[in-house]
């Protein structure tokens, strides 16, 4: 784990985005139509992103521990697609991008589980940062 004992805390903010595609129509108007059998998809794979982004410094071993400030997570259905999009934000001496990055992990891996009973062919893919404030760099990916 890398020494931070020597850095300042600082405003930091970071979003993720995974993307979750399904095979069918169907599968997308279970989900909006909250007809899904195993329940509410984005309530749920919400409340298990919010965990993942809480929990990410307990399963990959050189995160540090840090204070969650706010999470935001947000669901926009394209064609067969859902984006899964986090916000993290802290005040804090290291930054939260792989906090964003595995809430948007386990989010999609929620949603998988969730819509297997009724979609064999969900691919989940592009896991990414889009973006980072804070630190020494900023960086934005459009």
């Amino acid at each position: 784990m890398v020494d931070i004992t020597q850095k300042e805390s600082t405003h930091r903010t970071a979003i993720a985005e995974a993307i979750v595609k399904v095979s069918s129509p169907e599968t997308v108007k279970a989900i909006e139509q909250g007809k899904v059998p195993k329940g509410d998809v984005f309530s749920m794979s919400r409340a298990a992103g919010f965990l993942g982004v809480k929990k990410t410094s307990d399963l990959l071993p050189d995160c540090h521990p840090l204070p969650i400030e706010h999470c935001a997570i947000d669901f926009e259905v394209t064609g067969l697609e859902v984006h899964v999009r986090v916000l993290v934000r802290t005040f804090y001496k290291t930054g939260v991008e792989v906090e964003a990055m595995h809430g948007a992990s386990i989010v999609a891996l929620n949603m998988y589980d969730m819509l297997k009973p009724i979609d064999k062919g969900i691919e989940i893919y592009s896991i990414k940062l889009l973006k980072k404030t804070g630190g020494k760099s900023d960086i934005l990916r459009d």
